[in-house]
């Protein structure tokens, strides 16, 4: 991927050698994608694109829709050797946690020359690989809403069994995945309850796919990720609860 970085200088470059890159990492890891929803992209518009996260590969999957994408990325990554080069190399735009004022107005100003220049934004709304149970966030709607963009919603599921970093360093050949990408909602309709029927709606397709089931949170195996920022979805109270109690240092 790293070839990328000599075409920094030329926008459309990138992003067509980004493309070229998911198609070659597909054929490379024999990655079995299964897209739908296509029609419900206009190239012309430019969105936020609300994606399921389960791991890196969802990267790649994203990367077949016939949009130019720009992703929101976590501050630690940025902090990866070879992979924080490349995501400053492409002007990735930075997610600090916890945000500060500064960090906003710096998240702020580079998505206006994203958009700009022309492109979507990729924001992963659980802001975790943990799996399905992990809540949304709200950063997607407030950017949607501040800059006055549809919000396009991508289903990703089975991506977690390509590579399931942190938790084994292996890597599954032949994994199908499941990218479904649902209608547009305008600006004008992403209220709390939009957004909240909306997380709903991409979990319970999430959790009836058959052929590649997404990821699911379980700390007796994974771990409760203490320190890490997450909540867990109020529709999943069991785990809800064990989270709290935990937290409250009484579980």
């Amino acid at each position: 991927m790293f070839w990328l970085l000599g075409l920094t200088a030329n926008h459309k470059l990138i992003h067509a050698g980004e493309r070229i890159w998911a198609r070659s990492v597909s054929a490379l890891l024999r990655l079995r994608l299964d897209v739908s929803g296509m029609e419900n992209i206009d190239p012309d518009r430019r969105y936020v694109v609300v994606a399921l996260h389960e791991g890196f590969a969802d990267t790649v999957a994203l990367l077949q829709l016939p949009l130019p994408l720009r992703f929101l990325v976590r501050d630690e990554l940025f902090e990866w050797a070879a992979l924080g080069r490349y995501l400053r190399a492409t002007r990735q735009i930075r997610v600090d946690d916890p945000a500060t004022r500064s960090s906003l107005r710096n998240m702020h100003r580079h998505i206006e020359e994203s958009l700009a220049a022309g492109d979507n934004l990729v924001v992963f709304a659980q802001g975790s690989i943990l799996g399905v149970e992990v809540a949304f966030q709200p950063g997607a709607f407030r950017i949607a809403r501040r800059f006055r963009m549809p919000i396009l919603p991508v289903v990703i599921t089975g991506s977690h069994r390509v590579w399931e970093h942190p938790y084994t360093p292996a890597v599954r050949l032949g994994q199908p995945i499941s990218v479904r990408v649902l209608p547009a909602l305008a600006p004008s309709e992403l209220d709390a309850d939009t957004a909240r029927n909306l997380e709903r709606r991409m979990k319970a397709l999430a959790l009836d796919s058959s052929t590649a089931p997404a990821r699911r949170f379980d700390p007796d195996r994974d771990g409760w990720w203490d320190g890490y920022r997450y909540e867990i979805d109020p529709d999943f109270p069991a785990l809800a609860n064990r989270l709290a109690r935990r937290r409250a240092g009484s579980g």
